[in-house]
């Protein structure tokens, strides 16, 4: 006799996406705090260790070119159950690895498993609000990888710190963790509408009419994700750096403090405008990256505790912006593409700020390489906000709201 399955209603799929992308976030984020270990224990150069950070967004990227709209095809609960076994293996490889050339492998795996799992999931979050509110699905979407990163960085420096085994355990936990939110999105509803198109290759989608929204909405993800390219690919040289400490674990907290004012943002702001948010989150950003010159300058452990905060805040306004504006405007059968092609190019500017900062890093230190990256990263902002002022202005005149 077969026993059936009792799978989840819409309300169990929309946090049963969260989770995936938590642990997209968690995947990104788990190296960060043992960058350190791993330059010490293998001889490694400021430029190795953010190439092995930037194979993450590098392999996505392609991920997205190729595979950016699968899940409009296969649908989302099958991209989301591949993507996630990828991100499972690369947990394996890391807990194995003998030496360099295996990071760069795991990290191949996790760009892979999130090039599938990150569109999807974002779309499935849209698909199953049974909210009034329109706006929850950008707002947990920022919450939810602000929590999977957090998590990362903190349970990374417990377990690298104090527990044995420092650098494979927090890797067999991620593993751990892969397979329990790949069983939950099995219990997700399997059904496929009959006018879905089978899947093939196809170009960078942008939804008709809204080229002007596209532009803004990925130039404010790229902001939020440049900003992140910056903590997570140095943030732990420059914690460490500044507090004379080698423990891992107040170096992961330092770092976390930056996730948590992301999730928190995006939880207590979820019903601001788009426009606003992505205006302030603009503003902010171009604060942070000025604080992040005196911390670079001054070496105050206080200022980058501030950073950290500023920063974040800056991250969660512009991403969840952004994502708000372009949902709108997407119909439900190309959603997932094009919410990849936002996250394609979003990625390309994280991994060129990464590898950026990390060449920096090695030829002229780390304070002379943020006097580079800082105002680069603060130009791209400026341009954010004017971009959102003109768009904001132009839809109200023609009495277009979008949200």
């Amino acid at each position: 006799m077969t026993i059936p399955i009792r799978r989840f209603s819409r309300r169990g799929s929309f946090w049963a996406s969260a989770a995936v992308l938590a642990l997209c976030l968690w995947s990104s984020g788990a190296p960060s705090v043992l960058y350190p270990t791993y330059a010490a224990e293998w001889n490694l150069s400021s430029t190795v260790i953010t190439t092995i950070f930037a194979t993450y967004p590098v392999v996505l990227l392609v991920g997205l070119l190729v595979f950016g709209n699968i899940s409009d095809s296969i649908g989302r609960r099958r991209a989301m159950l591949i993507g996630i076994a990828l991100i499972l293996l690369s947990g394996v490889v890391f807990v194995i690895a003998p030496n360099v050339a295996w990071l760069y492998a795991g990290r191949v795996l996790q760009g892979a498993g999130t090039a599938f799992a990150l569109g999807a999931a974002s779309a499935s979050l849209v698909e199953n609000n049974t909210s009034s509110n329109p706006r929850l699905a950008s707002s947990l979407t920022t919450a939810s990888t602000a929590l999977g990163l957090t998590l990362a960085l903190l349970v990374s420096g417990v377990l690298a710190q104090y527990a044995p085994w420092p650098e494979q355990l927090s890797f067999a936990v991620l593993a751990v963790l892969s397979a329990v939110v790949f069983v939950a999105v099995l219990l997700m509803p399997s059904a496929i509408r009959d006018a879905r198109p089978a899947w093939r290759p196809q170009p960078i989608r942008v939804p008709r009419g809204a080229l002007r929204v596209f532009v803004l909405s990925t130039l404010s993800v790229s902001l939020a994700f440049s900003v992140g390219a910056v903590t997570l690919s140095l943030g732990a040289s420059f914690a460490r750096g500044l507090t004379g400490t080698s423990n891992l674990f107040i170096v992961g907290a330092l770092l976390a403090v930056s996730a948590v004012m992301i999730g928190v943002t995006a939880i207590l702001l979820q019903r601001i405008h788009a426009h606003v948010a992505v205006i302030l989150g603009a503003v902010i950003s171009i604060v942070g990256l000025g604080l992040l010159e005196f911390v670079a300058s001054s070496g105050s452990v206080a200022l980058l505790l501030i950073w950290c905060v500023v920063g974040g805040i800056g991250y969660s306004l512009a991403f969840m912006g952004g994502l708000q504006l372009i949902s709108r405007v997407t119909k439900p059968e190309h959603r997932g593409a094009t919410l990849s092609a936002v996250y394609l190019f979003s990625y390309l500017f994280q991994a060129l700020t990464a590898v950026g900062a990390g060449v920096l890093a090695t030829s002229l230190g780390l304070a002379a390489s943020v006097d580079v990256v800082a105002p680069l990263v603060g130009i791209l902002a400026v341009v954010v906000a004017l971009l959102a002022v003109v768009d904001w202005r132009l839809r109200a005149r023609a009495g277009v709201v979008l949200a």
